[in-house]
This record gives structure tokens, C-alpha cells and sequence, in this order.
């Protein structure tokens, strides 16, 4: 087998594998954006979220259109390498150097912008805990969102058991959220949830992102080492 027919075939197996991964992501993203309208639509008319925290919420679109992006790149990249379509390459190394581009400028923008994010996170921060402790125990739809959070991802709160002190459920019941106390077949009250102090949901996910840097470094070091060995094998196809 010469060296051009084992480059198609790699390029065949491995953007078939894209466009199925693209597919799957934009499904996925049509779900979540379905099962989520309701937890979206309570966050929009709740008058603590500002207009520029609202979209922080609607990542879904995004997802679905990364999904949409890898499947036409996959689509193109097989295409192109199977029956030898210039033009499909030609688009498909273009849309991977795009891609390419846009995830270094993103990097270095992020490096060079580092104090603005913590200044973003700690508003985020803010206000997530005032719409908790004004919201809390009387908005259903965003009480039922924050108990299924919690519960997923074993965290009380956005900071801890603090962000409900104030809630409508606390000044009702003086009970606190199950999540917030180990003890989940006990009521959760005050001497509970002080004593036992579990980690609030941002700190888990950031320690989450901590512990696993090394995966998420090792994912974004083997996307980059694709991207360009999908555009050199792309443009040795194209001059043949």
C-alpha cells in the first residue's frame, strides 16, 4: 500500500470519528437546550440576573454549534480525502487553521486578561449568591435547579451554606438544602450545615479542573497535535 493510500484511510478513519463526535455534540446540545428552558426561562425573569450574566447560562448554543463545525469538518475531510476533492480539502484546511488560529488568540487572550476573569468571577460570585438568598425556597423552578445541582455534584451552595441564611426557605422552615449536610436522612438546620461546612459548588468544580489539569492539558495537547497533522496530510492530498 503506497504512502497516499494509508494517508486517505487515516484521513477517512479519522474525520469519520469527527463527524460522528460532531453529530453527537450537537444532539447533545439540543437536549440540554430542551430539558434546560425551563431552569434558562427562570433565570431571565429573575430581576437579580443582569443581562450580561444571562448568556453565561445559554452555553448550549455554543456546544451545538462546535458539534455543528466538527461534523461539516469531518464531513469534508472524508469526503475530500475519498474521492480526492481538491476543493473539499482545500475548505477543510481551512477550516482547521481557522479553528487552529482562533484556539491560540483565545490563549493568549486569556493569559493577558487573567485579572479580568477573577474580577468577572468574583461578580459571577455576587451575583449568584444574592439570586440564591433572595430566590431560594420561593422560585420552584430555580429551587429545583440548585437541589439537582447540588446533589450531582455533592456541593452546598455557590460558596457554602451561607448563600441560603437569608433565603425564603431558611426564614420559613430553618431548614437548609439536604446537600448541604452529609446526613441527608436527617433535617439539615443551621448546627448542621455550620458544623459539617461543605465546599460550595464553584470550589468543587474548581478543584475538579485542579486535580484533572493534567487531563484536560493532555485533551487540548492531543486536539492541537490533530489539528495539524490533519492540515499537513490535507495539503499533501491536495498537491497530489
Amino acid at each position: 500500500m503506497t504512502c497516499k493510500c494509508i494517508l486517505k484511510v487515516l484521513m477517512v478513519i479519522v474525520n469519520s470519528s469527527i463527524f460522528i463526535a460532531g453529530g453527537v455534540t450537537v444532539i447533545v446540545g439540543i437536549l440540554i437546550e430542551i430539558n434546560g428552558k425551563t431552569v434558562l426561562e427562570a433565570l431571565n425573569n429573575s430581576k437579580d440576573i443582569s443581562p450580561d450574566f444571562v448568556p453565561w447560562f445559554s452555553a448550549t448554543y455554543s456546544l451545538i454549534a462546535i458539534g455543528a463545525v466538527l461534523a461539516i469538518m469531518g464531513f469534508l475531510g472524508c469526503c475530500g480525502a475519498c474521492c480526492e476533492n481538491k476543493c473539499m480539502l482545500m475548505i477543510y484546511f481551512i477550516v482547521i487553521f481557522s479553528a487552529f488560529v482562533a484556539e491560540v488568540v483565545v490563549g493568549v487572550l486569556f493569559l493577558l486578561h487573567q485579572s479580568k476573569a477573577e474580577i468577572l468571577l468574583d461578580n459571577l460570585r455576587t451575583k449568584v449568591s444574592q439570586d440564591i438568598m433572595e430566590n431560594y425556597g420561593e422560585n420552584n423552578i430555580m429551587t429545583k435547579a440548585w437541589n439537582e445541582t447540588m446533589s450531582l455534584m455533592k456541593c452546598c451552595g455557590y460558596n457554602n451554606y451561607t448563600d441560603f441564611i437569608d433565603s425564603p426557605q431558611v426564614k420559613n422552615t430553618l431548614l437548609y438544602p439536604p446537600s448541604c449536610c452529609s446526613e441527608t436522612n436527617d433535617e439539615c438546620d443551621l448546627g448542621k450545615a455550620e458544623s459539617e461546612l461543605l465546599t460550595g459548588c464553584f470550589d468543587t468544580l474548581m478543584e475538579w479542573v485542579k486535580n484533572n489539569s493534567f487531563l484536560v492539558g493532555g485533551v487540548a495537547f492531543y486536539v492541537i497535535a490533530i489539528e495539524v497533522a490533519a492540515m499537513i496530510v490535507s495539503l499533501i492530498l491536495y498537491k497530489e
